[in-house]
């Protein structure tokens, strides 16, 4: 049905446990994937790991998130199997949704396949839904994993 899936992913157990699910629906239709990872290109104003912060520059920020993002997506490649092949893809924007949508057209996938974190009631509002947001503003089909 699908022949290029667009996976997101972010390192949690939610994506994590998605891939299982991802696997499956590739070998199924013999699809090439592309898993994105999304990370904001501006660093904050301080990075902490104690009581005491410090700044970090724009170049030391894309360094650290390179490697980052390079470790979730080796991650998520091997959590795949190894009959699947991924490609991956690191996208810089401050935005989550536009980042997977930019990947989606980079990828040329012809469908997104997110997992949802299934938040409900305050924490959704608080913390929005990022797979609303893909749904709302993708002209591809989104599939998405519970």
């Amino acid at each position: 049905m699908f022949k290029h899936l667009l996976v997101p992913v972010d390192g949690s157990d939610v994506s994590k446990k998605s891939l299982k699910r991802v696997a499956e629906l590739a070998k199924v239709d013999k699809a090439t994937v592309t898993l994105v990872y999304v990370s904001d290109p501006m660093p904050p104003m301080v990075y902490s790991d104690s009581t005491m912060g410090y700044g970090i520059s724009l170049k030391e920020h894309k360094k650290v998130c390179d490697a980052f993002a390079a470790d979730i997506l080796k991650k998520s490649a091997v959590a795949l199997g190894a009959t699947i092949k991924a490609n991956t893809l690191h996208i810089a924007n401050s935005n989550l949704s536009e980042g997977i949508l930019d990947g989606a057209k980079k990828a040329k996938a012809d469908v997104i396949v997110m997992a949802s974190h299934k938040r409900t009631g305050i924490k959704s509002v608080l913390l929005g839904s990022e797979t609303h947001e893909v749904i709302v503003h993708s002209k591809l089909p989104v599939l998405v994993i519970g």
